[in-house]
């Protein structure tokens, strides 16, 4: 089998990068040292759709150029899905391996802000298929 090709980038690696500040940015924690200060959702700034379109397209292309191949794909729907992972070679149809979840959860796994585990504990995760645990891949982007 021909060793898996690496997906061509159609974000601008600054494009996605300042995408993704933006995002941790909308999404602040709350300081646990002044719980006084603590951030509610409104009080964030808000990250338009656009910006958080790229950096969801921008972590599913750092995902597919990190783990190559065609036998897992990750739905972050209605950004977008990459294959991704060596293994059996997918062509049509529904892929053998499949992970889906929201933008905020696949930004939260890929920044490090949530665990593979506790997203998948708590439901937030659906995946299936024997190639489908990327706690070995995450995060993709250390904060």
């Amino acid at each position: 089998m021909p060793a898996p090709r690496t997906p061509r980038r159609r974000i601008d690696i600054e494009a996605g990068r300042a995408a993704v500040h933006a995002w941790r940015g909308s999404t602040r924690e709350p300081d646990l040292h002044a719980p006084e200060a603590a951030v509610a959702r409104d009080a964030a700034p808000a990250i338009d759709r656009a910006t958080l379109a790229t950096a969801v397209r921008f972590t599913l292309e750092e995902l597919a150029s990190r783990a190559p191949g065609n036998s897992l794909e990750v739905r972050v729907p209605p950004f977008g899905a990459t294959q991704c992972i060596e293994g059996p070679v997918h062509r049509r149809g529904t892929p053998p391996a499949v992970v889906e979840m929201t933008s905020e959860v696949w930004l939260a796994l890929a920044t490090g802000r949530l665990a593979w585990a506790d997203a998948v504990a708590v439901g937030d995760v659906d995946a299936s298929g024997e190639r489908s645990d990327l706690s070995a891949l995450l995060p993709l982007i250390a904060e």
